[in-house]
């Protein structure tokens, strides 16, 4: 390869465009900007947002409290919704989803303790309540966090 066999990529360059150079270039007289109003003024456009003057809508909508946009957003769900598994049984994500407890796990699943559990199951999530943990060790099984 020599340097005068180099040449850019098929597409990476183009000619600029030289507007209002002439109605046979296409781009002549409006300079393809069409007839009068705000958008063919020198300036270029409005900015985003700008409603004509009306106060924006990002201005007149209420803003308070907060939205932690990093928070973890768990799935839930109960130890009694574990009941109906078989003794023994290692439970996941896929086997809740299987069994319709869970549609979306979003960012994981956690077992929060109301009801009662009196099968000894391997529960594997993302979260355990305190009292969800207790009482699945309690019925003989196994909590562990994913």
């Amino acid at each position: 390869m020599k340097l005068h066999e180099l040449s850019p990529n098929a597409g990476s360059k183009s000619a600029s465009k030289r507007v209002g150079r002439g109605h046979g270039s296409g781009w002549g007289k409006t300079s393809g900007k069409g007839h009068k109003g705000q958008k063919a003024r020198s300036g270029g456009s409005i900015r985003p947002g700008f409603e004509g003057g009306q106060t924006a809508l990002a201005r007149r909508i209420p803003k308070r409290g907060f939205n932690n946009i990093f928070a973890t957003e768990y799935t839930v769900i109960n130890v009694s919704d574990l009941e109906r598994f078989v003794d023994g049984t290692v439970v996941d994500t896929e086997l809740l989803k299987a069994a319709g407890l869970v549609s979306k796990e979003l960012d994981g699943v956690k077992v929060l303790g109301n009801g009662e559990l009196t099968k000894s199951l391997t529960v594997k999530a993302a979260a355990f309540s305190a009292s969800a943990k207790e009482k699945i060790e309690k019925a003989g099984g196994k909590a562990e966090v994913m």
